[in-house]
């Protein structure tokens, strides 16, 4: 059985930020190589995967699944006395990084924390601010000339935190987004090996989506879908997040909205969530995604492209929280979507013909 706690587990511990993904690739390449029939890297990095279809269709079909590997990160910019200054690699929140254990990727993995200024040596006023990421340093506890031999400026430093089981059915760490999607689509290949399709799947494990949704871009002109459904995580309730941009957790995956998506590809989705008695919520989304959505929506000559989302909460910090029912019933979803395609499905979906104007 397949056991998806200890998957997500091995995706979200592993250090791989936009750009340096190789650690996360090899560990999903083994995670998918029973599941497949074969595998391709395209030349950015992202890994391709293809589970024939069992009841192929002539022309041959493809439906591409996305979900992104890369995780957020940060960059040393500056070694000074044995102390690391550093950059953020896309979205690392400055209010959440200090005494965040950490790992340095110098000449050897170094273990480190994320300090600052004591409090007692602040002013009144800079006490009441998060400091800022100018004000971070990062100890790795050794001497200054040490630090120097083993860290150069570039070198990377990813959050180590391990994944933690929270009551229930909900776990917490690094990398939900959106290795809790990779999960999803490793679930899938699972249902998909006792279900019979007529597609060909391509399950993409993209790049650099962190860094302005590259891999997607890459992976698509690759692939050459004729649909695709991209993976990503969503805001779930918590403080601070407006209730009609929430998805709820153990409420099923989410289902994008909006320009971005496809609607009767949409409309077929929900079809088979019904079917299948699988929740699934509405995400109203009037613009750009901000997924691998937005990148696959308009390669080569347009692809009919669909979003499915996992509920997290803690976006972009060392405890981000998903529940485990979620990403499996996203992976099931998907599974029984696959299955149920049939060689017209295509020519079900286009958009209705212009009628020709008679000119007079």
């Amino acid at each position: 059985m397949f056991d998806i706690k200890a998957h997500l587990r091995a995706l979200v511990e592993a250090h791989a930020p936009s750009g340096h993904e190789a650690p996360i690739r090899e560990i999903i390449r083994a995670a998918w190589a029973d599941l497949t029939d074969s595998m391709e890297q395209d030349k950015l990095g992202s890994l391709i995967a293809i589970k024939r279809a069992t009841q192929p269709v002539d022309p041959p079909r493809r439906i591409m699944l996305a979900a992104h590997m890369d995780e957020i990160g940060m960059m040393v910019n500056a070694v000074v006395d044995g102390f690391l200054f550093v950059h953020r690699i896309s979205g690392v929140d400055n209010r959440v990084m200090l005494a965040q254990p950490v790992m340095v990727h110098g000449r050897e993995m170094l273990p480190g924390i994320v300090a600052a200024k004591p409090p007692h040596l602040l002013t009144t006023s800079a006490r009441q601010k998060y400091p800022a990421f100018k004000e971070l340093v990062i100890d790795v506890g050794l001497p200054a000339e040490r630090v120097a031999e083993l860290v150069r400026v570039g070198d990377l430093i990813t959050l180590d935190v391990p994944m933690l089981e929270l009551q229930g059915t909900k776990v917490a760490g690094k990398a939900m987004d959106d290795r809790a999607c990779v999960a999803a689509v490793t679930f899938c290949l699972h249902e998909l090996q006792a279900m019979r399709h007529s597609w060909d799947v391509y399950a993409a494990a993209t790049v650099q989506e962190e860094t302005g949704l590259l891999g997607a871009k890459t992976a698509a002109y690759a692939v050459k879908p004729d649909i695709a459904i991209a993976l990503d995580v969503a805001f779930a309730p918590q403080s601070g997040v407006d209730a009609d941009s929430a998805l709820e957790m153990d409420g099923g995956p989410g289902i994008g909205v909006g320009p971005n998506f496809h609607v009767r590809l949409y409309d077929k989705i929900r079809e088979t969530a019904k079917q299948h008695e699988i929740k699934l919520q509405d995400d109203l989304l009037p613009g750009n995604s901000g997924t691998d959505a937005w990148a696959i929506q308009v390669a080569l000559e347009g692809v009919p492209t669909a979003l499915l989302e996992v509920p997290i909460r803690n976006m972009h910090s060392p405890v981000e929280t998903a529940d485990i029912r979620d990403i499996e019933r996203c992976g099931r979803l998907l599974a029984h979507f696959i299955a149920d395609l049939d060689a017209d499905f295509l020519a079900a979906i286009e958009w209705d013909q212009a009628q020709p104007v008679e000119v007079t």
